[in-house]
């Protein structure tokens, strides 16, 4: 008697057990269950690539930086001022464009019918 009633209680408990395993998987199954997996996957993709991004742009600029630093160096442009020599100039590689030095004014006119 007793070993049926152990047997009963064990075929019982799997069952249960096996019905809840076979809801919680057709609950991961369903569409939105899959839609919302998707998403959260691309969210978790997304911010690794955007972390990996942001450290190669950091690790771009502090090369960047020593590298100019290094060209600095070689070329003489960061040692100290002696005082008894004039001081380097530096030329713009872009003018101004507020305020061009190449456009006279005062002779400019905007009449396209002046030049005929």
């Amino acid at each position: 008697m007793f070993r049926r009633t152990f047997w009963f209680g064990t075929g019982m408990a799997a069952g249960v057990w096996a019905t809840t395993k076979v809801n919680r998987k057709l609950r991961q199954l369903t569409p939105e269950s899959l839609a919302a997996t998707a998403a959260n996957k691309a969210l978790d993709a997304g911010t690794r690539l955007k972390d990996r991004a942001v450290g190669f742009a950091l690790d771009v600029r502090d090369n960047m930086a020593q590298r100019e630093a290094e060209l600095d160096d070689a070329l003489g442009l960061g040692a100290p001022v002696d005082p008894e020599l004039p001081a380097p100039r530096r030329h713009n590689a872009i003018e101004n464009r507020d305020n061009p030095t190449y456009v006279d004014r005062t002779t400019y006119s905007y009449n396209r019918n002046e030049d005929h």
